[in-house]
């Protein structure tokens, strides 16, 4: 795609709560776009629906793009000379463009009540016919529309929608997209409260706020018609559009709440990554054109294009998601890592205990390819941080012998007689004592792991044996011998 003009993007989100997951897809794509060409990233406040509006969210919405790495160039506190950025504040704005569509005949006053739309709905209804406003008030003479408007009757504004003919755009995703004039209803631009709809004043907007490309979802394609008709009536230039495909569900229905998590602020407070999350959420709808998969922002800066973002459904695949925290968290220097892990050590069980920095590095090494998110540190081992109050009943049927006891106090006794061991004097030790007990390997391994850490499985035992120390690991097989004898 070539740029004609320098690139202004934007989203534009609805304070009614968290951000769902498409909303920060819509976010990042324009985010992707503004940075990959040297453009300008803008966030706008679409508060027009007064009823729906949420106390704290757009706060709540700024705090976790800033969270995501998502950063915008104007918006609200952020001002870059097109604000006001929220719609609530632009009115005036929106009324005045409102008057010269009626001015100009594109637009028009309708006075028709609610009970009355109704009635026409529900007749249309009992047809089966798609219900649309009949057109009442369309031809009503201006003066009569002035002088009952004056004299304070209620009444929206009216788009007035060529009755014949068609609308054609281009979608870069999309391609050409042609649609009949008489499919269209006369859209309401200004309501009976005097707000403004989303569909006028997404187009004012857009136009006094220069934006040159319109990415957003899917479900905004019905209405561009109608945003159309707005900027040829205005004689404005029209942007680019992009509209981006729908999230699904693994079984292809659109994604909703009903079938999981779809706030970003939940897969937040599971422990997921920023980068993990950015890497999937790219997924959603476009790929690179190979076979990578792991992607940092600025690599995806680099590559991201429209051109690349697919027309059919993504489907939001939580397993996949999984796996890029594993691989996202494995791959960050254990520096990084340590700092969260004490975050997550200062709201566990465990937050009244010191430990070193060598201490807790020991244990993200020893258990970095066992985990995928920081808690599973805690939650996958938490016998690093306190001995087993009760041991794995299947591994202790399985693995605890009846000489199990004796063989472990032998070990206890050869380990008591190693100054200060390092890891290879743990596994030398053992192999010690199956010699002189005439007994496996195996025989001495299962029962110890069981003893240290209450379960049967782990990262090497060895490893777990010189992260504990010797006075530990003897201290939890006297504990087990007396348990489990």
């Amino acid at each position: 795609m070539e740029m004609s003009q320098h690139v202004r993007v934007r989203f534009a989100p609805s304070p009614t709560g968290y951000l769902h997951v498409g909303g920060l897809r819509t976010a990042l794509y324009n985010y992707l776009f503004a940075r990959h060409h040297g453009g300008a990233f803008v966030l706008r406040i679409e508060d027009t629906d007064q009823s729906r509006k949420v106390e704290g969210a757009v706060e709540n919405l700024i705090s976790t793009l800033d969270w995501a790495g998502v950063h915008f160039d104007e918006g609200p506190g952020r001002d870059g000379g097109h604000g006001p950025y929220v719609q609530s504040q632009r009115l005036d704005i929106y009324h005045k463009h409102a008057a010269q569509l009626v001015k100009a005949g594109k637009a028009y006053y309708c006075f028709c009540t609610a009970e009355r739309l109704e009635e026409i709905r529900a007749k249309q209804l009992a047809l089966k016919l798609n219900p649309s406003y009949d057109r009442h008030c369309r031809d009503l003479p201006g003066e009569e529309s002035e002088r009952r408007k004056q004299a304070g009757e209620k009444c929206v504004v009216r788009l007035k929608v060529p009755l014949v003919g068609e609308v054609v755009f281009d979608d870069v995703i999309r391609g050409t997209v042609t649609i009949a004039c008489n499919i269209l209803d006369d859209q309401v631009l200004i309501k009976s409260d005097d707000y403004p709809t989303y569909h006028l004043a997404v187009v004012v907007d857009d136009h006094l706020m220069g934006i040159s490309h319109v990415i957003r979802g899917e479900e905004w394609l019905p209405s561009t018609p109608k945003h159309v008709l707005l900027y040829r009536y205005f004689d404005w230039d029209l942007p680019v559009f992009a509209h981006l495909p729908l999230l699904l569900n693994p079984d292809k229905s659109k994604l909703s709440k009903r079938q999981g998590d779809v706030a970003v602020e939940d897969y937040r407070a599971k422990g997921f990554l920023k980068e993990a999350i950015i890497n999937f959420i790219a997924y959603l709808g476009w790929n690179p054109g190979d076979d990578r998969e792991l992607f940092s922002m600025e690599e995806l800066v680099k590559e991201f294009t429209l051109e690349r973002v697919g027309k059919s459904g993504a489907v939001f695949n939580v397993e996949k998601l999984n796996w890029l925290n594993f691989q996202h968290l494995r791959n960050k220097p254990n520096a990084e890592v340590l700092g969260m892990f004490r975050q997550a050590l200062s709201q566990s069980p465990f937050s009244g205990r010191a430990y070193t920095d060598a201490y807790l590095l020991s244990v993200i090494t020893a258990m970095r390819e066992r985990v995928t998110f920081v808690k599973d540190f805690l939650e996958k081992s938490p016998y690093f941080f306190e001995p087993p109050t009760q041991y794995e009943q299947d591994v202790v049927k399985k693995r605890w012998k009846p000489d199990s006891g004796k063989h472990l106090q032998e070990l206890a006794k050869e380990l008591s007689k190693v100054e200060n061991p390092q890891k290879e004097d743990y596994e030398t030790a053992l192999h010690r004592v199956s010699e002189l007990l005439n007994v496996k390997h195996s025989d001495l391994i299962h029962p110890l792991r069981l003893a240290v850490s209450g379960v049967g499985g782990g990262p090497g035992l060895y490893d777990i044996l010189f992260i504990l120390g010797k006075d530990e690991t003897i201290k939890r097989i006297t504990t087990a011998i007396e348990r489990l004898s």
